[in-house]
């Protein structure tokens, strides 16, 4: 008996030993989910979760816990993938991320930019996700606008999150002190400068106590010029730049600073900044416009929201249309990420009609589910609902693969135009021609 307990002891003793170096084995040539623990067991055995990295620049007090509890609510509806939260600053994710890529160990998922898809996916920096769809109909959940934005020769590279899209915001009560009507916001461009002129309170001394309106310093220059024609300043199709309606309201733009003066206009901004420091917030604004999130500082910080109304842009002339700009982050998977299946099981979740109603209602964000948008609890809220509808009017402009960084060429010539060095055409001419210039070198 006491030999055949020895021996017993040796079978036994070897078989543990073989289990261990057959799991060590798994553990390392696993594929997608080699974390298995596979101890034998047939039915009983115990697998390891698939861990995913998902990057996010969301690390504020308010954004923060939203996201993660949307990533706990994951982890806790399903028993195969397990989904880490890392934070990283908006202005350091990227580039680390590219760094990671490059180092073959990149995130699982992350939030990135909605207007360069196409940008990095020439680049082979994401992950080409038509394989992953495969029949899942997942492109009727998105606005069609924002849908467009995720593809590159015809396919889709990421998924679209959230999106913004520029409204008017007015102050009723300073429309009444001024003599207009609280219920009419100026719906055309010469409206709006007529109703900005009564609402402007300029001091004895020249100084501005109270501005109706200023397109620099509430909404920018770019945003009008692709208001005046609805057309983005550059696409597939080549910049648009110099065409007549943008020349004249890049003129009418400039025609501000010209009348209230830059160094009065400069003084006045020096003083403000955001949240109760605002201009708008602080009553010292007539007309402000801004991304529809904007409301969320009038809610916390304007002592009587009532005052305030919300509303289209003005139309450049009658007709031609309420055109806005609008950007946003889509969900990428970075190329070279080692659990693709399970990332995009993740970010289905993270785009479905719950996890987009619950981001939508906690930040007030434009979310990319058309369903989320439109729910019946989100609609009740006017503003909100006044944010979903102005999506119909809103364009969001993908950056050509053959016109990285244009804006570089840009930018200078309209600052020269605003300073007076050169016209609107002069400056406009040379942007379109210095793009025109970038986009023939690039042209594959």
């Amino acid at each position: 008996m006491k030999a055949l307990h020895k021996s017993t002891l040796v079978l036994l003793s070897l078989g543990l030993t073989m289990g261990g170096v057959l799991a060590g084995c798994s553990s390392k040539d696993g594929g997608t989910s080699g974390n298995a623990e596979s101890a034998a067991g047939g039915s009983n055995a115990k697998q390891e979760k698939v861990q995913l990295d998902f990057w996010t620049f969301w690390g504020s007090t308010t954004r923060r816990p939203i996201i993660e509890k949307i990533i706990n609510d994951f982890n806790a509806s399903q028993d195969k993938i397990f989904v880490k939260h890392t934070y990283l600053p908006f202005g350091d994710i990227w580039t680390k991320e590219l760094a990671q890529v490059a180092a073959g160990n990149p995130p699982d998922v992350i939030v990135n930019d909605i207007t360069t898809v196409a940008q990095r996916a020439v680049k082979n920096q994401n992950t080409n996700l038509k394989d992953l769809i495969g029949s899942d109909d997942i492109q009727s959940r998105f606005f069609p606008e924002l849908w467009k934005t995720t593809l590159y020769n015809n396919e889709p590279y990421a998924l679209p999150f959230v999106t913004d899209t520029r409204v008017m915001f007015y102050n009723k009560k300073l429309f009444k002190e001024a003599g207009l009507d609280p219920n009419k916001p100026p719906a055309t461009w010469d409206e709006l400068e007529a109703d900005a002129k009564k609402l402007d309170k300029i001091g004895s001394d020249g100084k501005i106590e109270r501005l109706g309106y200023e397109p620099t310093i509430a909404g920018g220059w770019d945003l009008f010029l692709a208001d005046s024609d609805g057309l983005p300043l550059v696409d597939d199709q080549g910049p648009h730049i110099n065409t007549p309606s943008k020349i004249e309201a890049l003129g009418w733009v400039k025609s501000w600073s010209d009348r209230l003066g830059k160094k009065n206009l400069d003084a006045f901004k020096a003083g403000f900044g955001s949240q109760q420091n605002d201009p708008f917030i602080a009553g010292k604004l007539g007309i402000k416009i801004d991304v529809a999130t904007f409301w969320t500082q009038i809610r916390d910080f304007y002592p009587n929201k009532e005052d305030i109304g919300i509303a289209p842009l003005p139309e450049f002339k009658p007709g031609t249309g309420h055109n806005s700009i609008g950007g946003g982050f889509v969900l990428e998977i970075p190329k070279g990420a080692k659990h693709p299946k399970e990332s995009y099981e993740f970010m289905k979740y993270l785009t479905d009609a719950a996890a987009q109603k619950y981001w939508a209602q906690k930040n007030f964000d434009n979310v990319a589910n058309i369903q989320a948008s439109n729910d019946p609890e989100l609609q009740a809220d006017p503003v909100y609902k006044a944010a979903v509808d102005n999506l119909k009017n809103t364009k969001v402009s993908v950056v050509p693969i053959n016109a990285p960084d244009f804006r570089n060429l840009i930018n200078p010539e309209v600052d020269a135009v605003l300073l007076g060095k050169e016209t609107p055409k002069e400056g406009l001419d040379k942007a379109q021609a210095a793009v025109q210039n970038l986009m023939d070198q690039n042209k594959t």
